[in-house]
């Protein structure tokens, strides 16, 4: 028996001594263009799904009227636009530098329409480690990244109201 656990425990030290071999070694990849490492994808989704929990459930507090969503389209202008894009534009030098390249949230692409607006919301708050995806939570109030979370939810049906904010850019 104790020759087994003395095997589990070489096996365990042989895996980390592996993997700090491979991290030193230069193995690891940390340029912004490249591929992801076998599984990277696979174990983010994964981490992002638990972390998010039922939180993607949670009900917005505000009205998607035409007051917020103008209001959300300022600050995504604002805080968002450079890596996530503007309606019908190429992704910013910004965003195609970044690894892994954020999604593009506006129209012609799907952005997050399609997720519940709980998600958004988490997502803009706590901002997603080693994406680029920054949190807002001590830069925007609780209705601002409502706000922005519901105008992002409607992006693929917006008021002419909330996109003349693109035309204008943050005057009106």
């Amino acid at each position: 028996m104790k020759k087994y656990l003395w095997g589990f425990i070489a096996g365990i030290i042989l895996v980390l001594i592996g993997g700090y071999l491979f991290l030193v070694g230069g193995g690891m990849p940390v340029k912004t263009k490249g591929r992801p490492l076998p599984l990277e994808r696979y174990f983010a989704k994964k981490a992002l799904r638990h972390a998010i929990g039922d939180e993607e459930n949670i009900k917005s507090p505000i009205e998607p009227n035409m007051s917020n969503l103008v209001l959300g389209a300022k600050i995504y202008l604002v805080q968002c636009a450079v890596c996530h894009g503007l309606p019908q534009s190429e992704p910013s030098a910004i965003a195609k530098g970044l690894f892994p390249k954020p999604p593009q949230l506006m129209p012609p692409h799907k952005g997050v329409t399609d997720d519940q607006v709980g998600e958004t919301y988490w997502k803009v708050k706590n901002g997603i480690r080693l994406t680029g995806m920054p949190g807002f939570i001590d830069n925007l109030s609780e209705n601002e990244m409502w706000q922005v979370s519901e105008f992002l939810f409607n992006a693929d049906k917006l008021p002419t109201e909330a996109l003349d904010v693109f035309k204008n850019g943050n005057k009106k």
